[in-house]
Order: structure tokens, then C-alpha cells, then sequence
């Protein structure tokens, strides 16, 4: 196994942007976090840090970010962009290391058509339709400020420790495609992840948001949170972090901190 060099404080690179968000919340969650320094760096001059030369002083990275996608193409919504060798090479090389990462919300969208990146990921969010897994798929669906109850499924693992067996949560959830099989689940939310629930993505960047007409997506998963190994790294995804409604939550924030710990092998 790779020999890591783990620093007294926890340093995190957090990629971000992609994807609207309160920077000012967001980031004010890993300065509450005591022992924990992160360095928030948008893309795509984050995708350039993402190799063993300049992760060497950073113990985690967090993906709170939806690289490869570009909403401003006129012909296709959106049109999709392939990830810089360089960057396939160094993020490979990062997991092959065993360098921990926790992925966020909308980091699940990211790089389509890079396929081991959802599989490192264990799912992908689709904005259109797609073959996943050699199946035709449909776009994916969302549905904004869901009033839920989440679920620890998992009260053993370490990521899921001191959490309660239920609390409420105010989030986006999605409508995607999670690859259950290859994951340890962590989290599930009691919501029905059924097409009436949710809104289609590809309505909504045709303008048309909040629109599921004839939108016949099947039934999908309600797992939102997740462990697996990535290669040789630990990695926690976690499907709540749309809004200052979700940083607030102070279980999410536990779950938060419990995983950068579990993927830094703090715990």
C-alpha cells in the first residue's frame, strides 16, 4: 500500500464552481471545523493541482464543483467537455496514492464524459440523456428545498458515528443514477425517489424549470450519502449541500467532518 504522510492539521483543497452557491456559507463550515485548514480553489485551475506534486501538502480533496460541462453552448444544453489528459493522468495517480476524497452535491455532474469518474464516484447526475453502464438513460431529475427525513444506515461505520438514527433535513435531492453494488451505504432519505417527485434537467435548461411532463423516469435510488474505495483511496459521497439550509444542519456538518476524518484515516 501507498505510505501517506499525514500533517497535525488536516489540509483540504476544495474545488468548487460549476454550480451556484453561497461561497461565504460554504466555506464558513470548514473554518467552524477546529484542526481543519482548507484552501478553496475554483476550477478549472483546480483540475491543474489535481496531481502528487501539488497534492503533496494537502491531505483530502473535496469536489464541490461540475467540471466538463458547458451551459453556454448554443446547440447543445449542455455541451459536454473532456477532461485535459494531464488531469486524467494526475487524478488517477492521486487515488492510486490513497489520497482521501469527499465529493458533494453537485460534484456527482461532473466530467460526463470521462466514465471512471462516476465510477470513482459510485454515480452520476445526468443533465441529458446517456449510457450508463451500457444502458440508455434518461436525464436526471432534481427537486429543490425538500423538507425530508434522513436516515443512518450505517451507525457502525466511522463517518456515521454520533449520528442520530433520524433527523430532519431541509435539501436538493436528485433523481440519478446510483451504482448501489459498489457502495457501502451510509445514508438514505425518506423521500420517494419517483418521477412525480422531481423536476426533468433537461427541461430546466430549456427553460422550462420544474417541469416533469412526460418526463418518464423510473424509480431510483434514495441513498444520498455513501463510503467505497476509489482505486487505493477512501472516498465519502454526499448527495445534501445545495444550500446554507443544509450547511446549517448540524448533523450534516457532524457527517462532514466525520468523513474528512474517516478519508484522512483519522479515524
Amino acid at each position: 500500500m501507498p505510505i501517506i504522510h499525514y500533517h497535525a492539521e488536516i489540509r483540504l483543497l476544495v474545488s468548487v464552481r460549476g454550480h451556484p452557491f453561497d461561497r461565504t456559507a460554504f466555506d464558513a463550515i470548514f473554518q467552524d471545523m477546529e484542526g481543519v485548514s482548507a484552501t478553496m480553489v475554483d476550477q478549472p485551475a483546480a483540475a491543474r493541482l489535481m496531481n502528487l506534486e501539488d497534492m503533496q501538502d494537502f491531505d483530502a480533496l473535496v469536489l464541490y464543483d461540475m467540471p466538463g460541462l458547458d451551459f453556454e453552448d448554443p446547440l447543445k444544453k449542455p455541451g459536454f467537455v473532456d477532461p485535459d489528459p494531464a488531469l486524467v493522468k494526475g487524478f488517477e495517480a492521486l487515488l492510486q496514492e490513497g489520497k482521501g476524497i469527499v465529493a458533494l452535491h453537485h460534484s456527482l455532474a461532473g466530467w460526463p464524459t470521462w466514465p471512471e469518474y462516476g465510477d470513482w464516484l459510485g454515480g452520476r447526475f445526468l443533465y441529458r440523456q446517456d449510457v450508463v453502464h451500457g444502458k440508455r438513460t434518461l436525464d436526471s431529475g432534481y427537486a429543490h428545498d425538500v423538507d425530508y427525513v434522513a436516515r443512518n444506515v450505517a451507525p457502525d461505520h466511522p463517518v456515521m458515528r454520533d449520528i442520530p438514527e433520524s433527523f430532519p433535513i431541509c435539501d436538493e435531492l436528485y433523481l440519478a443514477e446510483i451504482f448501489e453494488p459498489d457502495v457501502t451505504p451510509l445514508l438514505r432519505s425518506g423521500h420517494d425517489f419517483i418521477a412525480e417527485n422531481f423536476y426533468s434537467a433537461t427541461a430546466a435548461l430549456n427553460e422550462r424549470m420544474y417541469d416533469n411532463e412526460n418526463w418518464v423516469h423510473p424509480p431510483g435510488s434514495d441513498l444520498i450519502g455513501w463510503a467505497k474505495k476509489a482505486l487505493n483511496s477512501r472516498l465519502v459521497y454526499l448527495q445534501p449541500g445545495d444550500s446554507s439550509k443544509a450547511y446549517e444542519n448540524p448533523h450534516y456538518r457532524k457527517i462532514l467532518r466525520n468523513a474528512i476524518d474517516w478519508v484522512t484515516c483519522r479515524t
